[in-house]
């Protein structure tokens, strides 16, 4: 059971495909319980900004281009999961992303003499993401985010913001996000398989209306 929003011990990885709403997720859980939500993305370039020696060499790869090798990115993530706003808890987003790099993480917990408390999946049918990620727009020159359903913008075509006509990215296409789905089902599949003989992991809708979907969060992960 946790020990309340002062003194919470949480460590969480969250699993979901692009679209779930694993996002929307994460942020919630950040914000109820005051702990950081950690994406590679963001760990790379934060290691770089602040010039660790291995943000420096993380550099080197992204400079070019190529991908961070994984005994590098998991070097980073031991170093991003001992700062000091994570002593109480994280939430790893889109880490790790294969049965090897969830070893390496099971590894570095031990040595910190840590463990995890939850992996939460967060679970939404194909055909939903597809409708979902194809109605989203943006526009090209603020970069404004709108999408055709729920968050439509006030002139059909045109950006609130700076009324430049707002495009569908070749990311947010029905043929690329099928790919992105295929890609994705394929190489993580085998995590949450690993995952669940391990663990007991935690399914969540990614649909559940918004405003009763930190309700739903909160039992989920307080359920003892």
């Amino acid at each position: 059971m946790l020990k309340g929003f002062g003194g919470v011990l949480l460590r969480i990885v969250l699993l979901g495909p692009p679209g779930s709403g694993k996002g929307t997720c994460a942020k919630i859980i950040e914000e109820m319980y005051s702990i950081p939500v950690i994406t590679t993305g963001d760990m790379l370039r934060q290691s770089v900004s602040k010039e660790t020696a291995l943000g420096n060499v993380a550099k080197t790869y992204m400079d070019k281009g190529e991908l961070v090798p994984d005994d590098l990115v998991n070097k980073l993530v031991k170093e991003r999961i001992m700062e000091s706003d994570a002593k109480n808890g994280f939430i790893l987003d889109g880490y790790p992303r294969s049965v090897r790099q969830a070893e390496s993480l099971e590894q570095i917990l031990l040595e910190i003499g840590k463990k995890l408390d939850h992996v939460i999946n967060v679970i939404l049918e194909d055909e939903k993401i597809i409708i979902r990620l194809s109605q989203r727009r943006s526009c090209p020159k603020c970069g404004a985010i709108y999408h055709l359903e729920n968050k439509p913008p006030k002139i059909v075509g045109q950006c609130d913001v700076c009324h430049s006509n707002i495009i569908q990215r070749d990311d947010d296409k029905e043929s690329v996000i099928k790919h992105r789905l295929e890609v994705y089902w394929e190489k993580t599949q085998p995590l949450i398989d690993w995952y669940e003989k391990k663990y007991s992991v935690k399914n969540i809708r990614g649909d559940i209306d918004i405003n009763y979907l930190p309700i739903a969060l909160k039992k989920l992960i307080e359920k003892s």
